[in-house]
């Protein structure tokens, strides 16, 4: 997608503060993080929303989970918790349209979220 923010950063057209790179995603730190560490793992693929996704995307979405995973140990925050969450569309929160997990911790984390 040639406007979209995310497809720009997997292009290298954009360049976020990376985390880390695999070969289906990217992980970079937010520009207006919620939590002391506030990292987002965007697939390189575009899909626009979670209601786009079929029953073939499963492992890509079982891998960025791995991915959050592998980050929050290497963050320092795997033992003292961490927050994933996606959000889908505007009412959900979503404002940029290309999947991507957000990885928050380094504070307690609170319920509801918002």
């Amino acid at each position: 997608m040639r406007d979209c923010l995310f497809c720009k950063m997997v292009s290298g057209k954009i360049q976020p503060q990376l985390v880390r790179t695999t070969e289906e995603c990217i992980a970079f730190r937010d520009i207006h993080p919620q939590a002391p560490t506030h990292i987002l793992i965007v697939p390189r693929r575009h899909i626009a929303t979670l209601n786009e996704l079929t029953a073939a995307d499963g492992p890509l979405l079982g891998k960025m989970l791995l991915l959050a995973r592998e980050i929050a140990a290497d963050e320092g925050i795997a033992e003292s918790g961490y927050r994933v969450l996606m959000n889908c569309n505007a009412g959900g929160g979503q404002t940029v349209f290309h999947i991507h997990l957000h990885l928050l911790g380094g504070r307690q984390m609170t319920w509801p979220p918002g």
